[in-house]
């Protein structure tokens, strides 16, 4: 197998991608293609004391790199010979199985649906990460930013894809489906939301998904579902608050246990269940959101990824490929009444 990754996307590009490449390749049993400027990927290299590029990993050259300053068109336009281009032609035509990037959302978004295409019947690709959950197993949550503007139909979409990936990558054999909403009751909501429960409640008695009514965001992370289908502009929401209170939870409970003699001791007796903590709340320990929809597993890693996220993020699509993702979702949607 064979993960395509952007090289020069992201706040730390192109070292800490080179980085978290090589750690894969030698954690995760699958091969890369770093994808972009071959000069400065090989002084990363150089500089991680490699004379040689290590088995298991090529460069493809490209001459561009999308920022975050340009427009996500400009993908298929301007920066055609863009390392995230370049590596979405690859995947397309079959010399890599995946492909991941801390690069531009937006751009990715436009690249992954104009280059790769969407699966037949799928109206909308949508962003899907993992949530930490009490019991450790998890909570696909899908839309998280990709479609600010939504309709019922996305909405019922998004359950299949994320039933789809729970099943083919998690093992769920039966996923628990819930909508994000601001209570519990079907009354609940505003038009979209209403009709969306209506919609879903219809597909859970023809046995399609199971649908457990609506979900409320403080209950995602006691595990209330394994899927929970939003809005993209409400998920977005939910998972930039759920990011900045893992950092504020973080610093917290490192301002505790540095305050004095007796908490620094204190510390020292639980500093296993303390490091296993904070990598709940850790999203390199994630990788990144898949995009759910498109033709091939693409992963969108964090713009400010370290090399832990980026080698998280390539095994999160290696999951995907050999979870057979994409042969699931179209499953899915063959099956729907």
């Amino acid at each position: 197998m064979k993960i395509v990754v952007d090289a020069m996307g992201g706040d730390n590009a192109p070292m800490e991608i080179v980085k978290g490449a090589v750690k894969a390749v030698e954690e995760l049993d699958t091969d890369v293609i770093l994808v972009g400027i071959g000069e400065e990927i090989l002084r990363c290299i150089q500089s991680l004391g490699m004379s040689n590029l290590p088995k298991g990993i090529e460069i493809a050259h490209t001459s561009q790199v999308i920022t975050m300053e340009d427009e996500p068109t400009s993908i298929l336009r301007e920066k055609r010979e863009s390392s995230m281009a370049v590596g979405l032609d690859l995947i397309k035509d079959g010399t890599g199985d995946a492909l991941v990037s801390a690069g531009s959302t937006g751009a990715l978004l436009s690249g992954a649906t104009l280059i790769l295409k969407r699966i037949r019947g799928i109206r909308r690709a949508a962003l899907a990460p993992l949530f930490p959950t009490e019991d450790g197993k998890g909570c696909i949550v899908i839309d998280c930013g990709a479609n600010v503007e939504n309709t019922v139909e996305y909405l019922t979409q998004f359950a299949f894809m994320g039933a789809a990936y729970a099943k083919s990558v998690f093992g769920r054999a039966n996923p628990r489906v819930g909508l994000l909403n601001i209570g519990s009751e079907p009354t609940k909501g505003d038009t979209l939301h209403k009709e969306a429960y209506a919609a879903l409640t219809e597909l859970g008695n023809n046995k399609e998904i199971d649908f457990i009514g609506n979900v409320e965001a403080r209950d995602i992370l006691m595990g209330a579902a394994d899927v929970i289908v939003t809005d993209g502009w409400s998920g977005n929401v939910m998972l930039k608050s759920f990011e900045g209170a893992g950092v504020f939870m973080g610093n917290a409970v490192k301002s505790m246990f540095l305050k004095n003699f007796k908490t620094k001791l204190a510390a020292a007796l639980v500093k296993k269940e303390i490091y296993e903590m904070r990598a709940k709340l850790d999203y390199s320990e994630t990788g990144g959101s898949i995009l759910l929809g498109v033709a091939k597993p693409v992963v969108k890693a964090h713009g400010s990824s370290n090399a832990n996220a980026v080698k998280n993020a390539i095994g999160q699509a290696k999951r995907a490929v050999e979870g057979g993702l994409i042969g699931e979702i179209t499953s899915y949607l063959a099956n729907v009444k």
